[in-house]
């Protein structure tokens, strides 16, 4: 049973994620359409038995992931475990205490129950591969945001002095919001420059965001291809205490929490 809940890579294993991700992703839909004040009014009954449908499913996964786990405790309060609990528990307490709905409304119950999207990352080991991308390049890409950190509070305090409250940069941090919103080249357009020396000033930060969005798409991806070429081959081991995956078969102990992983086949 450990091996089917834990790993894919036995045929067993295989479907029991497959028929777990068909059954996240249908989970979603519910939520989504329970959204739509339209449709929960005409299908309220049809959406509140499949959810309690998908809710005992996960139930009944959770439980078992506890008792095939080596080590429980570690499983309770690890990553995974916490998103399999935020799976099921938001529909138990809108179920146990009908009183919220006085107090925060149970949609926001329901909204909790879209963390379910994460039990994905569970059963796709390139979710692994992006992870580890990410992770490797943090330090790059908080280099860079900390210098484009400095940009805009330097462009921000410069068009408060150039503009002033008069054009709408009523503080240095009103100012500095205009001045990411033009780096990011998003420009919702509430505060604009109205002098000569302003618009060359947000010409310039329109221009620098180009390469604002490009260079940590560029460290990303470079980390990306060399995750990819270290995880090649059969790399469909994982970690029984963490879940964590992507080990293959020269790999012998889990990078994340340091356990035996279990024999490779």
């Amino acid at each position: 049973m450990r091996k089917i809940v834990f790993e894919s890579n036995t045929p067993l294993g295989l479907r029991f994620d497959q028929v777990l991700i068909f059954a996240i992703l249908l989970s979603l839909l519910v939520v989504v359409l329970d959204s739509i004040e339209s449709v929960s009014k005409n299908f309220h009954t049809e959406l509140s038995f499949f959810e309690w449908v998908f809710t005992g499913l996960f139930t009944v996964e959770y439980l078992v992931r506890i008792y095939c786990a080596p080590n429980r405790i570690k499983y309770i309060t690890s990553f995974f475990g916490i998103i399999d609990l935020l799976a099921v528990v938001p529909t138990y307490l809108a179920l146990i205490f009908p009183e919220l709905h006085a107090l925060i409304d149970v949609r926001i119950l329901r909204l909790i129950r879209v963390f379910r999207i994460f039990k994905l990352t569970q059963y796709m080991s390139e979710y692994q591969h992006l992870a580890d991308a990410m992770a490797a390049s943090r330090r790059k890409i908080l280099v860079f945001l900390s210098v484009v950190l400095m940009v805009v509070m330097v462009m921000g305090t410069l068009m408060y002095v150039v503009e002033g409250p008069v054009h709408g940069f009523t503080s240095i941090p009103v100012s500095i919001y205009w001045a990411i919103t033009t780096m990011t080249t998003v420009g919702f357009g509430d505060i604009t420059p109205q002098t000569d020396l302003g618009k060359l000033i947000a010409s310039l930060m329109m221009l620098m965001g180009w390469g604002t969005l490009a260079v940590p798409t560029g460290i990303v991806t470079a980390e990306m291809s060399y995750t990819k070429r270290s995880h090649r081959g059969n790399r469909d081991r994982a970690c029984l205490i963490c879940m964590r995956d992507g080990y293959g078969r020269e790999d012998h102990y889990c990078s994340s929490c340091g356990s035996p992983l279990p024999p490779a086949r």
